[in-house]
């Protein structure tokens, strides 16, 4: 490097971004899109779902002081957390099964940081005005006008930030009893703390970062490159139509594009698709919109900006026809995803209906592993937790299954029932018996099965576990 020239600068500020309003197929996708995520998320907390008087009503509930989940019908127990965890995993092969088909379509279409962009974008045009009258405001002088309209959009837009906030909350309490405590004050703090750290994020992320979260803090455009391939379908130019570019009369010698800048102007990230695949591109298609628009009305054919894949360019460029979407979309790497995606869910969905509305477990009490009685007999203990999630209160049976003539008795009952609540879970204290002069108060282990069994409906669990005796030696 001269002494004449300036050093490469490592960071380059931020020019802001003013997508200009456009109509299409595309953009009314991306309002159905968001209003139905948007109406899901806000409304489902106060569906409500009738459970008994004992449980929640509900319809969608995280239940952390109780450890539970509710989705309408399903109710998930902490010992069920595969089920969260299996669905964790089906949204990570949709999003890898997505993005190898349809590439950023997740980005430009579902995010959450995408829908409330597109929300906060539309205040802004409600009040500010399309692209130029907020170009024309960005660069006013900070007057009364200037101010009121500021002012106006913020307030809007925390309103906004306050509503998603609080809508999160209420999935994790009763969600009247919760806004009727948080407009009384009488609210736990880390519900106002959660709320203030939500509104906080939303109001800065989609009204201001915008597009700097999906370029700079989110990490699935570095990731997407390993999910995608050649026939993968994304937004892209067809350059071998449209350039040369330019306007004018004489367009003997010019492409299709009359660089209007219309893609451009209508770009949420600021990008110019005609300069290639970019990792900031979200395949919104807005640009689509915008271009075949803009074909229509110069009587060209539209599809200068579209929806294909790398193939499609050679195939097109040869002169051959493009393959269709279904050969895109079906191949080797989207089968293998549909079907792990497939086989997780049915899995899934087979547990859910097979699950008993019983379980036990059983934990032998080893300090000490024996306590010889006073006739002689060896007494083991077992800490038995029975969970009964029903909706009806069981008495349930305990008793073993063993090759030797072992005993059952239970700490605080009569006989060998004990009476559990609907939808909770009791921890009884059992003890197993063995004779003196039996085999297994005299050998080293013998092993037993514990049986529980729900009397009014003949539903029985067990657990497979170990007697203690006293070795002879």
């Amino acid at each position: 490097m001269s002494a004449t020239e300036e050093p490469q600068k490592l960071y380059a500020a931020r020019e802001p971004v003013f997508p200009k309003r456009v109509y299409g197929r595309f953009r009314n996708l991306k309002w159905l899109i968001m209003l139905v995520t948007l109406g899901i998320y806000y409304i489902t907390p106060w569906i409500r779902w009738d459970r008994g008087s004992e449980l929640p009503d509900q319809a969608v509930l995280l239940d952390l002081a109780n450890r539970r989940f509710f989705f309408f019908w399903i109710e998930i127990w902490p010992h069920e957390f595969y089920f969260v965890a299996g669905l964790l995993i089906m949204a990570g092969l949709g999003l890898f099964l997505f993005t190898s088909a349809l590439g950023r379509v997740w980005c430009g279409y579902s995010c959450p940081q995408t829908v409330w962009t597109d929300l906060f974008f539309t205040v802004e045009r409600w009040i500010e005005g399309d692209r130029n009258a907020r170009l024309r405001l960005w660069n006013a002088k900070w007057d009364f006008h200037k101010w009121r309209l500021r002012l106006t959009k913020w307030v809007v837009w925390l309103v906004i930030a306050v509503a998603t906030g609080g809508a999160w909350v209420f999935y994790f309490a009763d969600a009247p009893t919760l806004m009727g405590q948080l407009v009384t004050g009488q609210a736990a703090s880390v519900a106002y703390i959660t709320i203030a750290i939500l509104t906080a994020t939303t109001f800065v992320f989609g009204g201001f970062m915008r597009e700097q979260v999906c370029i700079y803090m989110c990490p699935w455009p570095r990731i997407q490159a390993a999910m995608m391939d050649e026939d993968t379908i994304t937004v892209a130019y067809r350059d071998w139509r449209g350039e040369p570019r330019g306007k004018g009369k004489d367009r003997e010698n010019l492409g299709d594009c009359i660089d209007c800048y219309a893609c451009v102007n209508v770009c949420p990230v600021g990008i110019d698709i005609r300069d290639g695949q970019q990792l900031e591109c979200i395949t919104c298609a807005l640009c689509i919109d915008a271009c075949d628009d803009i074909m229509a009305k110069v009587g060209k054919p539209r599809g200068l900006i579209d929806y294909m894949a790398l193939t499609d360019e050679a195939n097109e460029r040869a002169g051959n026809p493009k393959k269709s979407v279904w050969k895109h979309i079906f191949r080797l790497r989207t089968i293998i995803y549909t079907v792990l995606w497939s086989a997780i869910g049915i899995g899934l969905t087979v547990l859910l209906f097979v699950r008993s509305d019983i379980d036990v477990t059983v934990a032998p009490v080893r300090n000490p592993q024996f306590v010889v009685l006073s006739d002689g007999s060896i007494r083991n203990t077992y800490d038995v937790r029975i969970r009964n999630m029903t909706h009806d209160e069981s008495a349930f049976a305990i008793t073993l299954v063993s090759d030797q003539p072992l005993q059952v008795e239970l700490e605080g009952q009569t006989g060998n029932t004990v009476d559990v609540p609907l939808n909770s879970t009791h921890l009884q204290r059992v003890y197993i018996i063995a004779p003196a002069s039996s085999e297994a108060a005299q050998s080293e282990r013998t092993d037993l099965r514990l049986w529980v069994e729900d009397l009014s409906t003949q539903t029985r669990a067990y657990r497979d576990t170990t007697f203690f005796g006293r070795e002879e030696r």
